[in-house]
Parts: structure tokens; C-alpha cells; sequence
């Protein structure tokens, strides 16, 4: 899955809380100074190119909508990330947030359970 910008992560934000909308709808969610309509209509392009939007047709103007979830996308970026940071092992991440994070064998214990109530 190809990843996001920081301004393509807050522009998807806002169709994954808002649904479906036009470019000039996005404008009404920034504060002054606004970016302008061809820079938001650019970057909105920009993601339906990669395939995190998709459009439907309104005359000459265009409705665009999310094309792909926010669970999968948050999915694929930590996928992305245990591949680049940890080499696809999962035990690295666990490993390194026991370390890093000072989880306590409370709480990985915690964790335990509830992956294995999920697999019931």
C-alpha cells in the first residue's frame, strides 16, 4: 500500500469522519488562511490516483469519496512499518516495545488475553 503525506493523511481524515464531498466542501474545514481550491483539488487528484478516493460524477464537478477504509489503511501503514523498522518480525515489535515502552508483564499479560478472547 502506498503511503500518505502529511497533508493526503489529514485530507483522507476528513472523508473517512465526513464521507463523501466536494473539493470546495474540504475548504470549510480549515482556518484562515485557507489552502487554496487548485492546491486542494490537486492534492485530492493526487488520491484518487493511488486509489484512496474515487468519484462520482455531478455535471462538470466531482463528488469524491473514500475508496478505502481507515482500518485498512491503518493496517497497511503498520504493516509498512514492522517491514522497515523490525524485518516483518512481529516478535521484534513486541520485543522492542517491552524494552522500550517498560510494558509491564502485567499488561503483556493483559495483551495475552485479550488476543486470545479475539481468537475465540
Amino acid at each position: 500500500m502506498k503511503r500518505l503525506t502529511t497533508k493526503e493523511e489529514e485530507i483522507m481524515g476528513w472523508f473517512w469522519k465526513e464521507g463523501p464531498m466536494f473539493v470546495k466542501q474540504l475548504l470549510e474545514f480549515y482556518a484562515e488562511p485557507k489552502p487554496h481550491f487548485n492546491t486542494l483539488s490537486t492534492i485530492v487528484r493526487g488520491l484518487e490516483e493511488k486509489g484512496f478516493l474515487s468519484h462520482h460524477t455531478f455535471g462538470n464537478t466531482y463528488q469524491y469519496f473514500a475508496a478505502i477504509s481507515e482500518a485498512d489503511y491503518s493496517k497497511g501503514t503498520l504493516k509498512n512499518v514492522i517491514a522497515k523498522y523490525f524485518n516483518n518480525s512481529y516478535l521484534g515489535v513486541v520485543s522492542s516495545l517491552i524494552k522500550e515502552e517498560d510494558l509491564s508483564v502485567d499488561e503483556l499479560r493483559q495483551l495475552l488475553d485479550e488476543v486470545e478472547r479475539g481468537n475465540e
